[in-house]
C-alpha cells in the first residue's frame, strides 16, 4: 500500500522497546516504506530526540495520550515520513507514573492530521507489549489505508 503511493513511516517507540520497528523490517521491501525508527525508552529522551513538551512530561509523565501524539508527530518531523506512529505506556509489571500496567496510547500523526488510541490491555509484561505491538501496527494501516483513499 505504501510503496504504490510513495507513502513513508516512522516509529517512536517507548514500551514497545523497538518491536513495532522489528515487525516491520520483517517483511520484504521495507526500505522502500520505512523511514526509521526512535527508541526513546527514557522520559528525557522524549523530549529530546522526539520534541514533547517538558513541561507536559513534568506534569502528567509519560504515559499520556498527548505524549503519544507528541512522539508521533516528532518522529514524522525527525525522518521526513509521511506517517508517525508511536508508543508509550505501562507494561508492568509495576504501576508507573500513577498508571498501572496495561495502560498504553498509540498515536499517529499524518499529512491530514493526528489521533491517539488509548487501550487497556490484560496480561502480563509480555503480553502487554505484544498487543501494544500489534496495535500499533493496525494504526498505522489504518492511516496508510485512510491516506490512500
Amino acid at each position: 500500500m505504501g510503496t504504490t503511493r510513495g507513502l513513508t513511516v516512522a516509529v517512536a517507540e517507548s514500551l514497545t522497546g523497538g518491536a513495532v520497528c522489528a515487525a516491520l523490517v520483517a517483511v520484504p521491501g521495507a526500505s522502500a516504506v520505512l523511514r526509521g525508527g526512535v527508541v526513546a525508552y527514557a522520559t528525557d529522551l522524549k523530549a529530546s530526540l522526539l520534541g514533547v513538551d517538558v513541561d507536559v512530561l513534568a506534569d502528567r509523565g509519560p504515559v499520556d495520550p498527548d505524549v503519544a501524539l507528541a512522539m508521533a508527530a516528532g518522529v514524522r518531523r525527525l525522518t521526513g515520513a509521511s506517517v508517525g506512529v508511536a508508543t508509550t505506556g505501562v507494561a508492568g509489571p509495576d504501576s508507573q507514573a500513577g498508571r498501572p500496567p496495561g495502560v498504553v496510547y498509540v498515536g499517529v500523526a499524518g499529512p491530514d492530521g493526528a489521533r491517539v488510541a488509548s487501550l487497556r490491555l490484560a496480561g502480563d509484561r509480555e503480553a502487554i507489549r505484544s498487543a501494544a505491538c500489534e496495535a500499533a501496527l493496525a494504526e498505522l494501516l489504518s492511516e496508510l489505508a485512510s491516506i490512500a483513499q
